[in-house]
């Protein structure tokens, strides 16, 4: 079944943010856009360059009422370590959730068992903790925050404007399509 149109779960986990440690749950991420960005490990490879291109773009994200997560496996202990110790991960100023217990990872299907990691997924959920977007990339391949950043807009327009749908690398203020009988086969 897909998780697209399907409640986040619910969970609490302790999480790293903001020189603290503080507990996250479900609840809290409810009422805004949340963005939750799995990655495999911290002090890693591709990891610290995907975290820094989102910490790029947070500010945006926040300016549009999104909120970003990073969650891996590892605890909220190892990602302070890592963030008072890598110059990419110390630019990161969104929560880093703990889920060493694979609860977030089951729950958005990304964990690997037999590796207690997570693939790389991006999952964009909207104010009422419905998920409207998900993507998921083997170990090796980097994600884009840009292209998220993209997404977004374009979930957040879909939301407020009821009945039009964005086209593919459809950009925000490009024109959008109203599905309709008279569209079909004009395209």
């Amino acid at each position: 079944m897909s998780i697209i149109n399907q409640s986040i779960p619910d969970f609490s986990v302790e999480a790293f943010h903001n020189g603290e440690f503080k507990t996250i749950s479900s609840e809290d991420v409810k009422g805004k856009w949340s963005i939750f960005l799995f990655y495999p490990a911290d002090f890693t490879f591709v990891c610290p360059t995907e975290l820094e291109d989102m910490a790029k773009i947070h500010g945006e994200l926040n300016d549009l009422g999104v909120e970003v997560y990073g969650v891996s496996t590892d605890s909220h202990f190892v990602h302070k370590a890592w963030h008072d110790t890598s110059d990419a991960i110390g630019k990161v100023t969104y929560p880093l959730l703990s889920d060493n217990v694979f609860a977030l990872s089951r729950g958005f299907d990304v964990l690997i068992e037999e590796e207690g990691r997570a693939l790389r997924g991006t999952f964009l959920a909207n104010p009422e903790g419905i998920i409207k977007v998900a993507e998921i990339h083997d170990l090796g391949i980097g994600r884009s925050a840009k292209d998220m950043l993209r997404k977004v807009k374009a979930a957040q327009y879909v939301a407020d404007n009821d009945g039009e749908v964005c086209p593919a690398a459809w950009e925000q203020g490009q024109a959008t399509l109203t599905p309709s009988l008279d569209l079909v086969g004009k395209i």
